[in-house]
Order: C-alpha cells, then sequence, then structure tokens
C-alpha cells in the first residue's frame, strides 16, 4: 500500500509539474518514459519487504535498521572483494552482485541526474564526454527485485506462522 501510494504521488507530481514547468503538452512525449514508474514501484515494494523480513527477524525496530546498515556494509564489502580481489577485469563482478538483495534494488533506477539537459549542456561546455549511463529499465533487473520480494515475504510468513507472537 505504502508503494502504491507513493508511485501514484510522484506521478500525480510529475504531471502537475511537466504540465506547468514543460513547454511540450503532446500526450505521447507527456507519458514516455513511464517504465521509471514500474521500476519505482517494484523498487519499493522489495525494499519494504526486506524491511518487513528484517523487522519480523530482529523483533526489534531499531536493530532491524541497524542490520540493514550492516547488510549494506557487507554488500559494499563483498562488491569490494568481487572487484578488486577475485575479478579485477572484466563485467564478472558486476553480474555476480546484480543478484544481491540491496544492489538490485539500486539497480532498477539509474541516477537521473545526469540525465537531465542542463547536466548535459554543462559536460558539452566544458568539454566533457557523454558519461555512457544506460538509463533504460531492465525486464532481468525487475524479475531479479520481483523473486528477492517474493523470497522476503514467504520468509516472513514462515517466520510468522513459527513464532508465538
Amino acid at each position: 500500500v505504502f508503494a502504491a501510494a507513493s508511485t501514484l504521488f510522484v506521478f500525480v507530481m510529475s504531471l502537475i509539474l511537466g504540465y506547468s514547468f514543460s513547454s511540450y503538452t503532446e500526450f505521447s512525449i507527456v507519458f514516455s518514459d513511464l517504465e521509471y514508474l514500474l521500476a519505482y514501484f517494484v523498487k519499493l515494494l522489495g525494499f519494504f519487504s526486506f524491511c518487513l523480513f528484517l523487522g519480523i527477524l530482529v523483533k526489534r525496530s531499531a536493530f532491524a535498521i541497524g542490520f540493514l546498515f550492516v547488510w549494506n556494509i557487507l554488500e559494499g564489502i563483498a562488491k569490494g572483494i568481487l572487484n578488486f580481489k577475485l575479478f579485477p577485469e572484466g563485467k564478472t563482478a558486476d553480474n555476480i552482485m546484480q543478484f544481491f538483495p540491496l544492489e538490485s534494488m539500486g539497480n532498477l533506477i539509474v541516477e537521473p541526474f545526469s540525465r537531465l539537459s542542463v547536466i548535459k549542456n554543462i559536460q558539452t561546455a566544458i568539454g566533457g564526454a557523454g558519461n555512457g549511463k544506460d538509463y533504460s529499465v531492465h525486464f532481468s533487473s525487475i524479475i531479479i527485485v520481483l523473486a528477492w520480494t517474493a523470497i522476503f515475504v514467504f520468509l516472513s510468513y514462515k517466520l510468522l506462522k513459527k513464532r508465538d507472537l
């Protein structure tokens, strides 16, 4: 419910701000790149299900947030080990890391700020080449996050059935 409400809020605010500050009012332009909303919804759904699982697993909200922070650090350490020790050349480390929970959620939406025309104009003015980032939403990333969501919901359900709350 929170993910859907947040996605709806972002959609409505984007429409209002887009119509207010943009010179484009053509229907096909206004509703282009709607896959970002789907990716946003799936990202929130996955993150909320992960937090639900941690909250049920740890039973204390402060410790669950702490465990989430520790998990983020552990994923960062694993990424560093994979990138610099095991697979220093190539994309093998990135191919492995895309299956980690927080990394897969982060891969859904690549930081969008460098996609703005103002940033592109500044890059062109200072002589920088394009950043070469892939901003598209990949179906495989959505499937990975949905799989993690199913795993977290299933494990949360199993923990709730097992424990006497």
